[in-house]
């Protein structure tokens, strides 16, 4: 998984021509911890898709353009438009994160 350094790659990754997931996320926050530990796992199941991840803390200007308000966040785009949103409250277990992605 991608992590985004740079403005620049964040806006490559969410400008591409297939699903590409992005992973709003910090390094203090426990329920990212959490994520962290069954993430990899769904990613194997949806290598159908692009995935990376941002720091929310890094980048609050791009946080706040696409209204993460909570942490981890998972934003699902295409052609630089964002197609869904899975809010931190609902990505707490794998079985909530598998809903999301299939209801993509």
């Amino acid at each position: 998984m991608k992590k985004i350094m740079t403005e620049q790659e964040y806006k490559d990754q969410i400008n591409q021509n297939e699903l590409t997931i992005g992973i709003f996320t910090t390094t203090w926050c426990p329920d990212c911890k959490r994520l962290g530990m069954f993430i990899n796992e769904i990613i194997e199941e949806n290598m159908d898709k692009k995935w990376f991840t941002i720091d929310r803390d890094e980048f609050p200007e791009i946080s706040e353009e696409q209204q993460v308000m909570g942490i981890p966040s998972l934003l699902v785009f295409k052609n630089g438009d964002k197609l869904a949103h899975l809010h931190s409250a609902n990505a707490k277990t794998p079985d909530q994160v598998r809903e999301f992605l299939t209801s993509l």
